[in-house]
């Protein structure tokens, strides 16, 4: 269908056409044309939810149906507000809803509860996206657990043992401030056949201890389907200690840095196994990781407007620049989007949160051995 003609025949934005379907009014044969056009473009986006011509109508409507189910619960969740109704709808439409329907369908198919692993640096959004897709799922009959790397840290008291033996360690959060043992326990009985069984789910409060944080209740929960898994370096594997000899990106400017950088890489090791028990990845990744300082620097500035305390300017910068120095994204993370073996799903975030490309490494992949 040409665009010239959808012009002339009563064209409406995509956002339009979600606002009228949001306020119970279908789409009419020229609108749901629009719609079917737009999910099979940008094709790899299509690809990566398996929408292609054969399915994509009844794609379409599963997704339509859906939405109207929905919608009025995500734009009332505290993220949002009547300023990004209309972005907020198409993220929904686009992203939220396709991928929901797709870790469903992986769910069935399954027959067992999906580990589903989500890596994203700060400011990414992860903790909106697990929010947003266990409402999705409960509409669809998934009951889905949000479990944060960051639950697995280890105690105050063995955190403060840790850092007497290395003085670098002066935030929680880099590799070997985990309990990689918890969680292999936790998510080996969360992906076993029996998901009715309840389970003790550990918990971290980072406010304790002055914001040095510790564990607390563990939450008990049973019959899970679907579980979020995310962190800062969910999924992260070792590089070749060998980048560190070559010219490293800032801040990794000192052998001091570099020496921390290798330990820090050594230590990923450790984590393997707890990766290999997720049964996908899906990566949000920055279009450039310094966005990450910037994204810290307006929620600091947020907490210090609404009255709570916050960190300068400059111990922002040291806070963002310690873990840089510990796994940089350059180096772990950028790698991960190119490997199919390693990750599903890459989820491009645009310098306002909003997302941006979707897309398989596989279909990268396979595009660039066409190319040559």
């Amino acid at each position: 269908m040409h665009w010239d003609w959808l012009m002339t025949h009563n064209y409406l934005s995509l956002s339009q056409i979600l606002n009228n379907l949001a306020a119970g009014q279908p789409p009419s044969a020229i609108e749901q044309q629009q719609l079917v056009t737009k999910a099979l473009t940008p094709s790899a986006q299509a690809q990566a939810f398996g929408i292609m011509p054969e399915n994509v109508e009844e794609r379409i409507d599963a997704r339509s149906h859906l939405f109207q189910k929905v919608c009025h619960n995500i734009l009332s969740l505290p993220f949002f507000n009547s300023t990004t109704q209309a972005a907020t709808l198409v993220c929904l439409w686009n992203l939220w809803l396709p991928l929901s329907m797709q870790l469903a369908s992986i769910r069935q198919q399954l027959r067992r509860p999906l580990i589903q692993g989500i890596l994203g640096g700060q400011g990414t959004g992860k903790t909106t996206l697990a929010v947003v897709l266990k409402l999705i799922l409960a509409q669809l009959g998934y009951r889905t657990l949000g479990f944060s790397l960051d639950d697995l840290y280890k105690t105050y008291e063995e955190r403060q043992r840790l850092q007497a033996e290395d003085s670098r360690l002066i935030w929680r959060g880099p590799p070997g401030t985990h309990d990689v043992e918890l969680g292999l326990q936790v998510l080996d009985f969360l992906r076993s056949p029996h998901p009715q069984d309840a389970i003790l789910v550990p918990r971290f409060d980072k406010s304790a201890w002055g914001g040095a944080g510790d564990r607390t209740t563990p939450e008990q929960v049973e019959n899970v389907d679907i579980v979020l898994f995310e962190g800062w370096f969910a999924g992260v594997r070792s590089v070749d200690p060998s980048v560190f000899n070559a010219q490293t990106p800032e801040p990794i400017q000192t052998d001091a840095d570099r020496t921390f950088a290798r330990d820090m890489n050594e230590r990923l090791k450790d984590y393997l196994p707890l990766w290999e028990r997720l049964d996908r990845l899906m990566v949000l990744y920055p279009s450039d990781y310094r966005l990450s300082l910037q994204w810290r620097r307006q929620a600091e500035q947020q907490m210090i407007a609404k009255g709570k305390p916050g960190m300068t300017d400059s111990q922002i910068n040291d806070f963002v620049k310690y873990f840089w120095k510990a796994l940089h994204p350059q180096l772990f993370i950028t790698p991960l989007t190119q490997n199919p073996d390693w990750v599903d799903l890459v989820i491009e975030i645009n310098p306002d949160h909003t997302p941006g490309i979707v897309y398989q490494p596989s279909a990268i992949s396979c595009h660039a051995s066409n190319a040559n």
